[in-house]
């Protein structure tokens, strides 16, 4: 009997635990939860001015698919161009990036690595290689009349870019570079004609 007794209070004490210890995350959660959303938004903020150079002023504009857009503007008040966020399978996991488009330009001028859990040493080259980065300061996004992408972005080996809307992969980390293209030229394909009627 007192057998029973013993398991019944320890069944009891790891149920009070358990209640316990749930109890804690789901108020630590909520406690954290503003401070991790300010965070994120101020790292957001930041990514912006990064990726789009020049600017001192943002502003968040609705384009028509329901999303959002973050407009960077000069001194002047001129618009310097929009960051778009985008999203897309890498390697080991989905890749996040924010892209900064220039409208007078028509290029893409910017990307800043939001999330990635691609292989250190190898598909994390997207987020620090300069070569690499070096493709989105003036990647070709020329839109037809239609507001459909006039060339594909496309992923190539390393050192065969021939063309402004080609991206010059990573030697090691092909799989990674040709996500990147993949990613933008789907974001692009749908999101830019959208961009440019809001902004009109």
């Amino acid at each position: 009997m007192s057998g029973r007794n013993e398991s019944g209070a320890m069944v009891g004490t790891l149920t009070g635990v358990a209640v316990v210890c749930g109890l804690l995350i789901v108020t630590a959660y909520q406690l954290t939860k503003p401070t991790i959303a300010k965070n994120k938004a101020e790292q957001l903020k930041a990514s912006v001015f990064e990726v789009l150079p020049g600017s001192t002023r943002t502003d968040t504009i609705q384009i028509a698919t329901g999303g959002r857009v973050h407009a960077g503007y000069g001194e002047d008040g001129s618009l310097i161009g929009v960051a778009v966020e985008a999203k897309g399978q890498g390697f080991q996991d989905f890749i996040r990036v924010l892209y900064g488009y220039s409208p007078s330009l028509e290029s893409i001028i910017g990307l800043k690595i939001l999330d990635s859990k691609e292989t250190p040493g190898l598909g994390d080259k997207i987020e620090k290689d300069p070569d690499f980065r070096e493709n989105f300061s003036n990647l070709d996004v020329h839109l037809s009349a239609e507001g459909t992408l006039i060339n594909e972005i496309v992923a190539v080996k390393n050192g065969e870019k021939t063309k402004p809307w080609q991206v010059d992969g990573i030697t090691g980390a092909t799989i990674s570079s040709k996500a990147i293209a993949r990613l933008l030229n789907a974001s692009a394909s749908q999101q830019l004609s959208k961009v440019r009627e809001a902004i009109q």
